[in-house]
């Protein structure tokens, strides 16, 4: 489940920057909706990868990969965030 969420966050956070440079730069309401949702499904991502590696006895690749996925949209969200404070 974290892996779905980690990757449906990162897509939705690529989509929503990729749309907003289509546009001109100029960002909608719509773009920042997405990408609060998608920040949302990442803190309950990391927080169930984070949980779930914890089980003894279970496959742990999923919850790696979720727990990267969930970092890289948190990582994407830092870019977006520090580069709209700074730019004129």
């Amino acid at each position: 489940m974290s892996t779905i969420l980690g990757v449906l966050s990162c897509v939705t956070m690529g989509v929503a920057v990729f749309l907003s440079y289509r546009n001109g730069g100029e960002s909608s309401p719509r773009y920042g909706a997405a990408s609060l949702l998608a920040a949302v499904f990442m803190l309950a991502g990391l927080i169930l990868g984070l949980y779930s590696i914890t089980e003894k006895d279970k496959f742990k690749l999923f919850s790696v990969l979720g727990i990267i996925f969930n970092v890289l949209a948190f990582g994407m969200l830092s870019l977006i965030l520090f580069a709209g404070a700074y730019v004129d």
